[in-house]
């Protein structure tokens, strides 16, 4: 081991995470089994579905809030960077140690405190993933309702910090909207409690909502105490084709006059049909130019009632080949559908650029026509799915990684496709977050007063500047 320097923002010299008495401290902290230093080990922790990779100079394990605190005191003591990692999913670079400094893992913290049957509330730690945490509450009679299509793997820490969405967002909201309360270590080390145990709380700033999408660079998240639900009685999802995806984006609206609010609305472009069949048969139609999905939750009655009823909606306004889900494994087979599409989109490419605009869901038809038109200007290709019943698409532009004029013009769409959700009424990201990946179109959405106001939040949180460098601000 050497020390190594390196300056600052601020100016002052900074001894990086590597230095020999930093990995003592560190060791003292989480103890020799629960850090990690050498290069081929760390590596993994420098990336995440970007696939980009900024490996850090050691990662470390805490078990507890103490230990986080002590690990954020050091730091602001030798000023090197700390990024906080959850399951390690995002599309935005938000988990990835850009500036190297250190990585906390939150594996460890994966605890569920207390599960409340009686005051409908959760309290777990970070590393906890969202599948355990719902797989836990449904013992108990409970939804957890948050569905990131990577729930399986996201950390509820990370799903916080990303303020994560998913596919029950159109009647349960994004998973700020169910989150009471938590327990956070600011960048100087000092542990905090905002919010509580119950829903209606307006003692004081709103720093619950304001921990929920500020990506680990206010703080890091050591406790959440999470609103649960009744578990509904009955969910039915109907599935049906459309010639086009403009036509399955119009039955966006139609629901609501019949008083019906779905669960989910999820829409998929025939190219998305198209490599989802070829990599996993699930025996789509090849007629198909597009696929809405739309699934309800009540009681029973209620359910079938509300089935039948967008059953009729989408026959009368294009849709054919319309099938009704019968029971659970029926269901499970349609949304898997859904679930498969990111992956089996490599097939048209090395490198998939995926962005998450997202517009008020009338403007939805509008919007997926014209980023259809921007990738036949600019000669890329592109698909779209997602969440069209909250107006947040998925747009993915596929080119090969080593063809750098392509890359170039994947790029150009990008930034074009985030003039138009501004446009449309929208902005540049529904769920994925800024990042470092998204930085450069700050400005696109947000004016430059509201970026000063929120970059003095982050110096009153971070004063020193050492939580997640690099990201958002640039």
């Amino acid at each position: 081991m050497y020390e190594s320097i390196h300056f600052h923002s601020s100016g002052r010299r900074v001894t990086t995470a590597s230095d020999p008495a930093v990995i003592a401290k560190l060791t003292e902290i989480v103890g020799a089994d629960n850090l990690i230093i050498e290069p081929d080990r760390v590596e993994p922790y420098g990336a995440d579905a970007v696939k980009e990779k900024f490996p850090p100079e050691a990662v470390v394990f805490p078990e507890n809030t103490g230990q986080v605190s002590a690990i954020l005191r050091l730091a602001n003591e030798w000023l090197f960077p700390v990024t906080a990692r959850g399951g390690g999913v995002g599309y935005t670079g938000g988990a990835v140690p850009i500036e190297g400094g250190i990585v906390i893992g939150t594996d460890r913290m994966n605890r569920i405190i207390q599960i409340n049957r009686d005051d409908l509330y959760a309290i777990c730690q970070p590393g906890i993933t969202t599948y355990n945490l719902q797989q836990a509450a449904a013992k108990e009679g409970l939804l957890f309702a948050p569905d990131p299509a990577s729930y399986r793997d996201s950390f509820i820490g990370g799903n916080i910090a990303e303020n994560a969405g998913g596919m029950r967002t159109p009647k349960y909201g994004v998973t700020k909207h169910h989150v009471l309360g938590l327990e956070v270590v600011t960048g100087t080390g000092e542990i905090i409690r905002t919010g509580g145990k119950t829903v209606k709380n307006v003692v004081g700033f709103d720093l619950t909502g304001l921990m929920c999408g500020s990506e680990g660079m206010l703080g890091i998240i050591t406790e959440a105490t999470l609103r649960l639900l009744p578990m509904p009685e009955a969910t039915r999802t109907v599935r049906a084709n459309f010639h086009s995806m403009e036509a399955a984006c119009r039955v966006l609206t139609k629901f609501t006059p019949e008083g019906i609010l779905p669960m989910a609305m999820e829409v998929i472009d025939k190219y998305c049909v198209r490599a989802v069949e070829e990599n996993f048969a699930f025996g789509l139609s090849p007629d198909a130019e597009a696929i809405l999905l739309v699934a309800v939750d009540g009681s029973a009655e209620e359910t079938e009632k509300n089935a039948a009823i967008i059953e009729r909606i989408i026959k009368e306004n294009g849709g054919f080949d319309v099938i009704r889900a019968r029971s659970k494994e029926e269901e499970d087979k349609i949304w898997d559908v859904r679930r498969a599409i990111s992956p089996s989109l490599m097939k048209y490419g090395t490198l998939k650029i995926n962005e998450d605009v997202v517009v008020p869901r009338s403007r939805v038809p509008e919007l997926v026509a014209r980023i259809e038109e921007i990738g036949k200007r600019n000669r890329t290709f592109v698909a779209n799915f997602g969440h069209a019943g909250d107006g947040n698409i998925h747009v993915n532009f596929v080119v090969d990684r080593e063809d750098r004029e392509a890359v170039e013009r994947a790029r150009k769409c990008v930034a074009e496709t985030f003039e138009l959700a501004v446009a449309l009424g929208g902005t540049i990201s529904g769920e994925h977050g800024i990042g470092y990946v998204k930085a450069p179109y700050l400005g696109y959405a947000l004016d430059r007063h509201t970026v000063e106001i929120m970059k003095a939040i982050k110096r009153v949180f971070d004063p020193k500047g050492i939580l997640n460098p690099g990201k958002m601000f640039v």
